[in-house]
């Protein structure tokens, strides 16, 4: 019969590992079940592949990592050319999700111990391909699932606000409660929440997830995501003065600073488990709409100019989503707290897009 490998296992199986946890013939003991909370028990440094590296997330997670196990600790993957400065900065693989043997080679052949799964297609990007959404997001997360059950990786998959939908409650939205989203990038990842649950209770998987509110960083352009309005209006700003906004301007929904969301990624991947008493939770920060956005801005430049051309799809999406998150098992289990507010984010983001639009030889207003 064929097993898995796992921590705290009794004994080993002498067999490969099964392709697919579909025909495992019995249940794994718990990874964790010798696990101590202990803080000064030895802990060896993780060796972590992220995928999809070079969206939003991936770079900045890596180089947080990198900061602190090691610059050869984290290899970043994506099926696309990284710039140069990814080159240098520390491994760098070309890997397909949807290829699982060389994925696995990846992992085997660099002794990987967590995997942090960032390759998705966002939601109106995925609405506009729903065939190749479904591939990525939900076949590509099979294959990462299998490949954790089968070398005992600590796998963290990141959620979204949209993986609730217009019967979910909205303010707060908790952590357990109705998800019925309507695009297929929320119905991909409340499969993922749900299959990630189901795999820890049954075989002791180690997965990890947090519910994303929508995420503002200066270091990659908008990728497709209904929140991306927030990141594309810094650079309008400090470009043109005017942004033309995709949702109305009353459009509340809850937001986050990149660093933050790094950091929570970071230190939730690091909590022991045993202190975790959920597998998915929710983060926040702060809830603004365009308009609060655009009336913060204005307190350092005065001329932006905002008009408001409703998009019916990403509207639509929107106002499917939570106003705000309610994340006070996070706060309560592994000591989550933001460090940036409405006020923060938007000295920060002007300060960035400026210093990035002067190296790169582009007008400043």
């Amino acid at each position: 019969m064929l097993g898995l490998l796992c921590r705290g296992c009794l004994s080993r199986a002498q067999s490969r590992p099964s392709r697919s946890f579909s025909s495992l013939p019995r249940k794994m003991t718990r990874w964790n079940s010798q696990e101590s909370c202990n803080a000064d028990a030895p802990q060896e440094n993780p060796r972590v592949l992220i995928t999809g590296g070079l969206g939003q997330l991936g770079v900045g997670l890596a180089q947080m990592l990198r900061n602190q196990y090691g610059p050869e600790s984290v290899i970043l993957s994506d099926i696309k050319k990284p710039p140069a400065h990814v080159y240098t900065s520390g491994p760098f693989v070309y890997a397909d999700v949807l290829d699982y043997k060389h994925l696995r080679e990846l992992i085997i052949n660099n002794r990987i111990t967590w995997l942090v799964h960032y390759s998705a297609l966002l939601s109106a990007v995925g609405e506009a391909n729903v065939a190749l959404a479904r591939k990525i997001n939900i076949t590509g997360l099979h294959n990462v699932l299998d490949l954790a059950l089968e070398n005992c990786l600590r796998l963290f998959v990141p959620s979204t606000i949209g993986a609730f939908g217009p019967s979910s409650p909205r303010d707060p939205a908790p952590d357990l409660c109705v998800q019925r989203p309507r695009t297929i990038y929320g119905v991909s990842k409340v499969h993922g929440e749900l299959m990630g649950e189901y795999l820890h209770h049954k075989y002791g998987l180690d997965f990890r997830c947090l519910r994303y509110p929508g995420v503002i960083s200066v270091n990659t352009p908008p990728g497709g995501g209904t929140t991306d309005y927030a990141v594309q209006i810094f650079h309008d700003a400090l470009s043109t003065g005017h942004h033309e906004c995709y949702l109305r301007p009353d459009t509340r929904l809850p937001m986050m600073h990149i660093s933050d969301c790094h950091r929570a990624t970071v230190e939730f991947m690091q909590t022991p488990e045993c202190q975790l008493s959920l597998r998915t939770y929710n983060i926040a920060a702060m809830s603004f709409t365009p308009e609060e956005l655009a009336q913060e801005i204005r307190k350092h430049l005065p001329h932006l100019k905002v008009t408001y051309n409703p998009d019916s799809v990403r509207q639509t999406i929107a106002d499917s989503w939570p106003v705000r998150f309610d994340d006070s098992n996070a706060r309560r289990d592994w000591g989550w707290a933001p460090a940036f507010g409405l006020e923060e984010l938007v000295e920060d983001m002007l300060r960035c897009v400026r210093d990035k639009r002067t190296r790169e030889g582009f007008p400043v207003s």
